[in-house]
């Protein structure tokens, strides 16, 4: 009797006792940390450093894959060079500084998109058929990240993102070339990946940081429908099968840790992949560019409450602050994790940091793209080099304004001082205040919703300096911080916080170059009274235009911070530089 009372103590401890070491858990339909409370992932995906896409360094349109970029690259400086390239391209682009920068914001997880090709030879490189050579350099950088992540308390999500063979059509985004078998194409991928799983969980089964594996990123296949990317695929068979293989190849050696899987046509399609196999997995899905309201997750909502099983948001992001904040007020208020998109980019105002383009890097680019005026290999590699060292942390841009909207705005209406303006001052144009769209600034061009309403919408006309809806150009006006507000519509006002020692009158100009067509603005308070003493009326004209002043007349300011709205009674292709309040 003693005999069977143990093994039922066994039996019944035994998954609650594996989870109070700390290992994130599913419980229902909710994700779980190894106490057993609610758990809301709050993350970023790590993309573009062990899998490249060419959308990131501006390759896009020419070399999407890596296998392409590369080509592209040893075209320029050699495979000797770009060997060294690509050494200190993955040093730089993911240190412990990152990860020490990511916690400080508020993240509390990390997606790490893999490359196989990282942790193990292709298949036709492999030196006996189906034996599988295993590399260090992926499991290096993997151990090292993870403890990274230890040392900040945060969770490292393990997302296989470039599949043996390629696991979709959209060949950018898992380096798939199509001249050779896909990961649906060949058995030897397919165990190959199911292997890979089996190392990884071998390797990391008993670290409470690692907080998931996300097993196939964005499958997007046509196995019997039409659609090439799988997204009228009725039944998926072939997915399905390849995730039951992977989990039971995990768990015959890793009982701890949760499963993500996904769906095909980009992680969404789930039809013909339920019923689940496993007690500990949850769904992923992916967002972009569509509306942030319950129709665009009800089908998820559906699926967590029919199947009683977790969902999260795996990947996101490529839109506008305004977005972002409306599509996390909308997962968390359901109850669902995040993981947003990406960490680094060239020239990139939509992530939490921008890579700085280095000098030359354009003639690079043209070349590659036209085949015309191809640099010297001692020209190209110091610009790649040049790159390469942008990617460090300690050279990045850092996006503050997308990392308030991702976090402060998605629970505060209240503004806060882009930088501090101290009276008597220039204040420049692009620097109005941080908060969410209606409350900082309004721009009637302030989402990107494509998806759902098949009309593409760039938020920023420029694509410079912020993340906002403000539409911002580079600036050529001798004293300026290098950027000006431009594509100004009827309606459209920036609200600035600035501070004054005592209660003055303070005269107060603008400065602006006129277009063709006329404008008219006012300052107001936060409330909308009306504070200047007149309109400034802009004359537009066909001729070149200069910088000029217009004032406002006399502002009356209190002491301490005042909140004063610029407003765009009417539009116009005119630019503003700065507002100077006056000695």
């Amino acid at each position: 009797m003693k005999a069977i009372f143990k093994n039922l103590l066994f039996f019944f401890c035994f998954p609650s006792c594996i989870f109070a070491q700390g290992f994130v858990h599913r419980d229902g339909q909710n994700i779980v940390d190894g106490n057993g409370k609610n758990l809301v992932f709050r993350g970023l995906g790590l993309g573009g450093w062990m899998v490249q896409e060419g959308y990131m360094i501006k390759t896009g349109e020419f070399a999407g894959p890596q296998f392409k970029i590369r080509e592209k690259i040893e075209d320029v400086i050699g495979k000797e060079n770009t060997v060294e390239f690509y050494k200190n391209y993955k040093n730089n682009g993911i240190t412990k500084a990152d990860i020490d920068s990511l916690a400080a914001w508020g993240f509390n997880s990390v997606r790490l998109p893999m490359h196989y090709n990282l942790y193990t030879l292709p298949i036709e490189k492999e030196p006996v058929k189906g034996k599988n050579t295993w590399l260090e350099e992926g499991f290096k950088m993997t151990d090292d990240l993870l403890q990274w992540c230890t040392d900040n308390k945060i969770y490292l999500i393990l997302d296989l993102h470039a599949a043996p063979g390629g696991q979709g059509k959209d060949a950018n985004i898992s380096d798939y070339d199509e001249t050779k078998p896909s990961l649906w194409e060949s058995k030897e991928n397919q165990d190959k990946m199911i292997a890979f799983w089996k190392k990884i969980a071998e390797r990391y089964k008993d670290n409470p940081w690692i907080g998931a594996y996300d097993i196939i990123n964005e499958p997007n296949w046509n196995f019997s429908a039409t659609n090439k990317n799988g997204c009228d695929e009725k039944q998926n068979a072939p997915l399905r099968e390849l995730q039951v293989k992977v989990t039971q190849a995990i768990r015959e050696v890793d009982k701890n840790h949760l499963i993500f899987i996904e769906g095909n046509c980009w992680g969404n399609n789930y039809n013909g992949i339920f019923p689940l196999w496993d007690d500990n997995t949850a769904l992923s899905f992916h967002k972009y560019w569509n509306y942030n309201d319950a129709g665009s997750i009800n089908q998820f909502l559906e699926y967590r409450k029919q199947y009683n099983v977790p969902i999260w948001l795996g990947e996101s992001g490529e839109n506008s602050n305004a977005w972002f904040t409306d599509a996390i007020r909308l997962m968390e208020s359901n109850n669902i994790g995040w993981a947003f998109w990406p960490m680094k980019k060239i020239d990139n105002i939509a992530g939490v940091t921008s890579v700085i383009q280095p000098k030359g890097y354009d003639k690079l680019l043209h070349y590659w793209e036209k085949g015309t005026n191809k640099p010297s290999k001692e020209e190209a590699k110091a610009i790649l080099f040049q790159v390469a060292e942008n990617y460090k942390m300690s050279k990045v841009e850092i996006k503050r304004d997308v990392i308030d909207a991702m976090f402060r705005q998605v629970n505060s209406t209240d503004t806060k001082p882009y930088k501090k303006h101290r009276l008597p001052a220039k204040v420049f144009a692009t620097e109005f205040d941080l908060g969410q769209i209606n409350q900082a600034y309004f721009d009637k061009d302030a989402y990107n919703y494509w998806v759902s309403s098949n009309e593409r919408t760039q938020w920023n006309k420029g694509n410079k300096m912020r993340n906002d809806a403000v539409d911002i150009e580079e600036c050529n006006d001798k004293v300026t911080n290098g950027y000006q507000v431009s594509h100004i519509e009827d309606g459209e006002w920036l609200q600035y916080t600035v501070e004054l020692e005592s209660t003055k009158s303070v005269e107060v100009e603008i400065r602006f170059l006129a277009g063709k067509t006329s404008g008219e603005i006012y300052l107001s308070d936060a409330a909308g009274n009306v504070i200047s003493s007149s309109s400034v009326i802009i004359q537009g004209n066909d001729k070149t235009s200069v910088w000029q002043n217009a004032s406002f007349g006399k502002v009356k300011l209190n002491s301490g911070q005042n909140k004063i709205r610029m407003h765009f009674v009417k539009g116009g292709d005119f630019k503003v530089n700065y507002i100077e309040f006056k000695k």
